[in-house]
């Protein structure tokens, strides 16, 4: 799975297709028509709280999609002097960066075992600390082979 373009309608038309609901009781769950739900496959982009019943109808974390996302392709965050973080109370709820899902990890060792990305080169363009890398390199290295 390509992350840095996710083609949610598309995904989602794909999880339906698995799944064999029929569109009758997708229709009825969405309280929409059968032309809107087609519309919702050819979409870039959906509504969250579409996205969450889609979610929960197809019991599949869509939205985990967009995270891997951020993970990968967010700016880092290294501008931000630790001061001003530290300082400001949050208004949101706080989730931490750094956890790597077994996907993000595959993804990523893949590109370097294909030798599309050198070490180097996914640290420096995931902004993954060199550590992290080598640890799962030795980790998996036996899935890898």
């Amino acid at each position: 799975m390509n992350f840095k373009e996710i083609p949610i309608g598309i995904l989602i038309e794909k999880e339906v297709a698995e799944s064999g609901i029929e569109l009758s009781r997708i229709c009825s769950f969405m309280k929409c028509t059968e032309q809107e739900i087609k519309e919702m496959y050819k979409s870039s982009s959906i509504e969250t709280e579409n996205l969450l019943k889609w979610s929960k109808l197809l019991e599949y974390d869509f939205f985990r999609l967009y995270s891997q996302h951020l993970i990968l392709y967010a700016p880092s965050i290294a501008g931000k002097s630790i001061e001003n973080r530290q300082n400001k109370k949050p208004g949101l709820p706080q989730f931490r960066k750094n956890i790597y899902t077994k996907e993000i990890i595959d993804f990523i060792l893949r590109q370097i075992e294909s030798g599309e990305m050198s070490k180097a080169a996914v640290i420096e363009h995931y902004k993954i600390p060199k550590t992290t890398l080598y640890k799962w390199i030795y980790k998996y290295k036996s899935e890898i082979n």
